[in-house]
């Protein structure tokens, strides 16, 4: 069944997995969806535990799943259920890194791997999704390399001959640093995020994705309409929590450009048609 295109209905399910469904499009974020108490491998012989369950599982996904936005292969990314349970011929729109594995290892042979700044779309009738790889950085200094490489996604929902109803940013799993101030250059017209905070840290005290700082930082930096946080409480290394973002960006006086999603929880954002506003060229 065709959704109307009004509105971008974005459903939590846990960790930085969200469904989101737009017209006749249905697409899924970085699939996770280990029980809590189960460990996620992060390589290097480095595990989590994951402390809260997803609102759904594996098998209780759309039937009309178009593709998987996949930021980065990590454990509490795409997972072992995943592995065994997605079928193999879903669409994957994820790093070159990502793909070259998913495809050799583990036989998902519409694996796409996107270098940054680069498209891929997805047409269906006149209407159609353009995903962008966006700059992301996982750690800083060489400490990068031993993570896998990471991107931002800029999904964009468009109509043929029309343009852009809607500008998504993802964030993937990355510090604030000069990349994605480059991203606020080059795709102003950005009109949702969503963020992977929790302060992800790593043994000896190093931090790999944002923090309440740096999320509320980010706010200042990609003007949006709405910031949606996820990836906060799920596992063990994640040290900067839901609750403490929501205080930093209270005392930035910033509370009105957040939208909390709970578990589970499906919200839909106005496309610029919908809310009056004009589609740009």
């Amino acid at each position: 069944m065709e959704r109307g295109r009004d509105s971008l209905a974005v459903t939590f399910v846990g960790n930085a997995t969200t469904v989101l469904r737009w017209h006749s499009f249905t697409l899924l974020t970085d699939p996770n969806f280990l029980h809590a108490g189960q460990l996620a491998h992060l390589g290097h012989g480095l595990t989590s535990k994951r402390l809260l369950e997803p609102a759904m599982q594996v098998e209780e996904l759309p039937a009309d799943l178009d593709a998987v936005l996949l930021s980065h292969l990590h454990g509490d990314h795409w997972d072992r259920a995943v592995r065994r349970k997605l079928d193999r011929g879903t669409p994957i729109v994820t790093t070159p890194h990502a793909s070259r594995r998913l495809q050799g290892w583990h036989g998902f042979r519409r694996a796409t791997g996107l270098r940054t700044w680069e498209s891929q779309d997805l047409l269906k009738h006149d209407t159609y999704v353009r995903v962008t790889a966006l700059p992301a950085v996982h750690a800083p200094g060489l400490v990068r390399y031993l993570l896998p490489p990471v991107m931002g996604s800029l999904v964009e929902f468009c109509t043929v001959g029309g343009g852009p109803l809607l500008r998504l940013y993802i964030t993937g799993d990355t510090l604030l640093f000069d990349g994605v101030r480059e991203i606020a250059r080059r795709c102003p017209d950005i009109d949702v995020v969503i963020a992977h905070l929790g302060g992800t840290t790593i043994p000896g005290g190093l931090m790999v994705t944002m923090d309440a700082r740096q999320g509320a930082d980010l706010l200042e930096v990609v003007p949006a309409r709405t910031l949606i946080p996820v990836h906060t409480d799920d596992y063990t290394v994640m040290k900067s929590s839901l609750a403490d973002f929501l205080a930093e960006v209270r005392s930035r006086g910033l509370e009105d450009e957040v939208t909390v999603v709970e578990r589970g929880e499906t919200v839909e954002i106005a496309c610029r048609a919908a809310r009056g506003g004009t589609t740009p060229p």
